[in-house]
């Protein structure tokens, strides 16, 4: 985005902000709420963060692709493991998560709380 010694960090840093699903931009165009990287004294890129509605949406396709198919395809077992690994990363902190995960599953949103409820008795 700037000088020449900058791609090798920028190449570094962009699978982290695909997976986060941000936007990296040149630093002189961050807004108040990006985030500037510096390499070497020099501020090299800006990462802007996605709101968190649009993480979790980025974050269960990242999960479709990982696995194959659709997370809907997936059989119980599995899905109840999506679950787990979704409410570790705070997906079900964010205003309609718990619908949105359902959806994505093809479950209810009763079934979702189930799998939430079923791994807090464990």
């Amino acid at each position: 985005m700037t000088g020449t010694g900058d791609e090798p960090f920028i190449t570094a840093v962009k699978p982290l902000v695909d997976a986060m699903g941000g936007e990296m931009l040149p630093p002189d165009q961050a807004g108040p709420d990006d985030v500037v990287l510096v390499w070497e004294g020099a501020d090299v890129v800006a990462v802007r963060l996605p709101q968190l509605a649009d993480s979790l949406d980025h974050i269960l396709a990242a999960m479709e692709r990982k696995r194959g198919k659709p997370l809907s395809e997936l059989d119980r077992k599995a899905k109840q493991e999506v679950v787990r690994t979704l409410e570790a990363r705070g997906a079900f902190s964010v205003r309609h998560g718990v619908e949105t995960v359902a959806s994505a599953l093809g479950v209810s949103r009763f079934t979702v709380y189930n799998y939430l409820n079923r791994e807090k008795e464990s």
